[in-house]
């Protein structure tokens, strides 16, 4: 599965990557980018499987990124990890077709709770 890392922060890029192998999701092709406009390039060349978002980061937010995908007919899951976690925020990414919203700061249950049914 090729799953794509999207956030702003190389930190948490790197936090991103070793809590989903501490999570039990090793062994799959992973790609990072640092914001949603070099995102939406490389989803187009690359074509992966799963997104992990952030919400806010420059040029391009987690939320435009997901809306100019839904515009342009590529379906692919997607998900937001973010410290933007209120009950409107979440209704929001639900109702533009995020699939979960995985708060910040998160642990590997939260990773295997949310992407158990997304990664295989």
């Amino acid at each position: 599965m090729k799953i794509l890392i999207v956030d702003d922060s190389t930190a948490m890029r790197m936090i991103v990557k070793k809590t989903l192998r501490l999570a039990g999701f090793e062994g799959h092709e992973l790609s990072e980018q640092d914001d949603g406009a070099k995102a939406l390039a490389a989803i187009k060349a690359s074509k992966p499987d799963l997104v992990l978002s952030d919400w806010n980061m420059p040029n391009m937010t987690g939320m435009q990124l997901l809306e100019a995908l839904t515009a342009d007919g590529i379906k692919l899951t997607f998900g937001f990890i973010t410290t933007e976690a209120t009950p409107d925020m979440r209704a929001k990414a639900v109702g533009a077709g995020a699939k979960f919203l995985i708060s910040k700061p998160f642990t590997p249950e939260s990773f295997k709770e949310h992407l158990g049914a997304h990664i295989r």
